[in-house]
């Protein structure tokens, strides 16, 4: 392993040798250590695990115009404490949470105006996480232009990453060294020799923009958060950049999102952290008994196909097929349905200038439909596709989910479709952090879940606000429907990268794996069509493997309902519980392939999935509760199934199977396997 150079070169090098414990916090099991510096009244931090660097002494300190809050500090006191609890959430990968940390926290004194800054640092068995208090007394509000915070690892390291893109998320991950790396988004996920992985992101994200990484030189980075205004400039050729003097208006007592640093000793581990949840803050809804885990179906493939619309010809979201499409729900153990494009004046790239959030379209009778799914107990999924302007959605929030509420509606997919926000707003900005936020709890107060498109990155809020169920924020299912597509090596990418945020709406389970269904149909649309070769890159065993795989508590069998309807394979959706109560990633490498395991009730499902190489996997089956039977059903690739040549060729093996078994797994070239486990 080469060491940093940049933490050689710079004063860190004196930093490093009183980075011996002057103020330090280890994990309960004592292998990671984060240890506090000040040097000539500069902060700087640094982590261990298992004795040996992982972040080199790296800089703290914020910069605002009211205050210095970058140095000129003083050590006024340091504390250390431990915590450990046990807590419950009424969803998750699972719902008992164990919370085993320690804490420092160190209190500094500025040298003017009163200035107080209280660091925060938590080390876990499965990673740390820090965080900046401030009071500055002098001012009533505190203008942030810039946070200091630095990653410095000690060394280099292959990283799993997409662009740090203040806009969206929409992007394939990237692998390459963090030598290399110029920017990325969080989290950041890296491989370290010995086997140590780790994982740079973010908890509680409150009135407070997202953070990205830019590289400092070699293996060290930068916190760079999301400006308050993207600006145009029109001079010779146009240029597009940032404002990047304020980037947040904090009232003058404030406090920052956790800093996250998941570690592990395998790809799995992380996967299995519990870290930004637990940094998160109890859940702030009283009662939370209207909120359900849900399997959906719904109008929303055939338009990325292009054989439907959102509006005008074509439509797709009539009154007709919404109550085709709840009678498929009633009958095949599915709780809800949405209709995208059942709005009036959406067309779906924008929204005319009369849009109404409460208006249908004329062939949708919303009353009739509502009525109609109460009846036949399935949840109807209202969607309010804003096209990024927030604020005609803000000011018609309160009246719109009053009206939905009024209809039974107590579910609601968001969209914010295009660039940035009205106004040149970027999507993860204070500003759109504030908003978003705002949405989920005015949905709270109704009964409302939410599923949140273009959305600002999860980071754990849904344990104070369980009504937010899932997110997109991913580069998702419909890129399938009309560009070159998602490759076989993204979806086994997402379990170590993007998951790590929280539940993921990436909409899986289309079984027209080569859309067979467009053909002589009239496409509707013009970009991206079927015909220009789109098509999934994965085998049918992997697009159902990835119900389980890719977490949601809004779990969606995205295709058209004709293609579900009397094939074999849907049975596992049928029988699938997205209303988990455990979860374990059980083997696995990042970008490559891995194994899941989740419990609802007496039930166990496991999905497995491969990259583009094919493998053969061997699961001991001790997860399952020992000294039961289960009928083990495996929706498996047949022996020729291929991603590319022969991707619906499946087959569907029974056995009886206890915890003392072992499993083995066939998993062609982009393929999967998904098992149920049934009780006998």
């Amino acid at each position: 392993m080469k060491i940093n150079s940049f933490f050689l070169a710079a004063l860190v090098v004196a930093a490093v040798s009183s980075c011996a414990p002057r103020t330090s916090v280890s994990s309960p099991d004592g292998r990671i250590t984060v240890r506090f510096l000040l040097e000539e009244g500069v902060p700087y931090y640094c982590v261990d695990v298992d004795g040996e660097p992982l972040v080199a002494a790296s800089r703290l300190g914020l910069e605002a115009e009211e205050a210095d809050l970058s140095g000129g500090f003083t050590l006024r006191s340091s504390r250390v404490t431990s915590h450990s609890e046990t807590w419950h959430q009424p969803w998750g990968e699972n719902k008992e949470v164990t919370d085993r940390h320690r804490e420092l926290k160190v209190r500094l004194k500025g040298s003017e105006g009163g200035v107080v800054m209280d660091l925060v640092f938590r080390a876990f068995d499965d990673g740390v996480g820090f965080r900046y208090e401030c009071g500055v007394p002098s001012v009533d509000t505190v203008h942030l232009e810039r946070e200091l915070t630095g990653f410095n690892f000690a060394y280099d390291a292959p990283s799993w990453s997409i662009p740090g893109d203040f806009n969206s998320y929409e992007h394939l991950y990237r692998k390459m060294p963090l030598s290399e790396l110029r920017d990325a988004n969080t989290p950041l996920t890296m491989k370290f020799s010995g086997d140590l992985y780790a994982s740079v992101h973010e908890a509680a994200i409150v009135n407070y923009p997202e953070m990205v990484l830019h590289s400092g030189g070699g293996t060290s980075f930068k916190a760079v958060l999301a400006p308050q205004q993207q600006i145009h400039r029109q001079k010779g050729e146009p240029v597009r950049g940032f404002d990047r003097k304020t980037v947040a208006v904090l009232p003058s007592s404030f406090r920052t999102p956790w800093r996250t640093i998941q570690v592990a000793h395998s790809a799995v581990g992380l996967v299995n952290s519990s870290l930004i949840l637990n940094l998160n803050e109890p859940c702030a809804i009283d009662d939370v008994s209207w909120i359900h885990p849900m399997k959906y179906i719904g109008v929303w493939w055939g338009m990325h196909l292009g054989i439907e619309s959102w509006g005008g010809e074509g439509h797709g979201a009539t009154t007709e097929r919404a109550i085709e499409y709840i009678d498929f729900a009633a009958a095949n153990n599915i709780q809800g349905v949405l209709f995208e494009g059942w709005n009036d004046a959406w067309r779906g790239s924008d929204a005319l200038p009369d849009f109404d959030f409460t208006r249908p379209a004329k062939d949708y009778d919303v009353e009739k439909v509502a009525a109609y799914a109460r009846e036949k107990g399935i949840f109807l999924i209202t969607h309010n596709e804003t096209g990024g302007n927030f604020l005609r959605f803000e000011e018609q929030l309160d009246r719109t989910l009053d009206w939905d509420a009024s209809l039974g509606i107590h579910a609601m997919k968001t969209g914010y479709a295009g660039g940035g926000l009205y106004g040149n707003v970027p999507k993860h900005s204070q500003m759109g952090v504030v908003h978003f936020q705002k949405v989920v709890e005015a949905a709270a107060a109704r009964e409302i879940m939410v599923d949140a498109h273009e959305t600002i990155k999860a980071s754990g809020l849904r344990r104070t606000w369980p009504n937010f169920m899932t997110r997109e924020c991913v580069r998702g299912m419909e890129y399938n429907g009309w560009s070159s597509g998602n490759p076989p090596s993204h979806t086994v990418t997402l379990p170590y990268t993007r998951l790590l945020s929280g539940p993921v709406d990436y909409t899986p389970g289309v079984f027209d794996l080569l859309y067979e269904c467009t053909r002589g149909k009239p496409q509707l649309r013009s970009w991206g069509t079927p015909g220009d070769g789109c098509r999934e890159h994965t085998t049918l065993s992997k697009q159902i493997a990835n119900w389980v795989i890719l977490y949601s508590p809004m779990q969606m069998a995205c295709d058209l309902i004709e293609n579900y309807d009397g094939h074999p394979a849907f049975q596992f959706f049928r029988d699938f519980d997205p209303d988990c109560d455990a979860s374990e990633a059980l083997q696995g490498e990042v970008g490559e392939w891995i194994v899941v395991g989740r419990r609802a009730g007496d039930r166990f499902f496991l999905g497995a999935s491969t990259d583009e190489t094919g493998r053969d996997i061997s699961q001991p089956l001790s997860f399952l509760r020992p000294g039961v039977s289960y009928t083990a059903t495996c929706y498996c690739d047949a022996p020729d199934s291929h991603w590319e040549s022969n991707p619906t060729a499946y087959q569907i093996l029974t056995r009886t199977v206890t915890s003392a078994d072992t499993l083995d797994l066939h998993l062609a070239p982009g393929g999967g396997a998904a098992v149920t486990f049934i009780p006998e």
